[in-house]
């Protein structure tokens, strides 16, 4: 069994695997691509926009927002002329703009404010006029909370 440190992938050890040599030269020249595109777009639209193909002059991109897409349709002559001044992108006559939006939005963890005094006043004034003696012990509990 091979080691571990053996075991791991390496741009040499693609020497004999043509078709994932083939795979990484194409990522390459898309990530390339990808920055010349970017590069050409107005920064306020950079962020969450990606290059998504570029075949028979039809350029297409998608964005995260469809707002964000609209504006980038908007300004598509803007950016295509920019785009024609690199060469690999010098046939580019069409734009299209997808809406992908984001797999998924990472929550802020629920921050818990502190009970204001005026509400814990209030939790025991309701406490009082409660006939139940659990409700009454849980909303005293509650009132206890109080910030400083």
């Amino acid at each position: 069994m091979k080691r571990k440190s053996e075991q791991k992938i390496t741009f040499d050890s693609l020497r004999g695997a043509p078709v994932l040599r083939e795979l990484v030269a194409k990522a390459h020249a898309h990530r390339q691509a990808e920055e010349q595109v970017l590069a050409s777009l107005p920064p306020a639209l950079v962020a969450g926009t990606r290059f998504v193909s570029c075949l028979d002059g039809e350029l297409t991109l998608s964005a995260e927002s469809a707002g964000k897409a609209s504006q980038i349709r908007f300004r598509q002559h803007e950016i295509m002329e920019k785009l024609r001044e690199n060469e690999l992108f010098r046939f580019v006559w069409k734009l299209k703009v997808k809406v992908a939006p984001p797999r998924f939005n990472e929550k802020p963890p629920a921050k818990k404010i502190p009970l204001s005094k005026e509400n814990a006043r209030l939790l025991k004034e309701e406490a009082g006029h409660t006939k139940d003696q659990k409700l009454r012990e849980v909303l005293e509990k509650l009132a206890s909370h109080v910030r400083d």
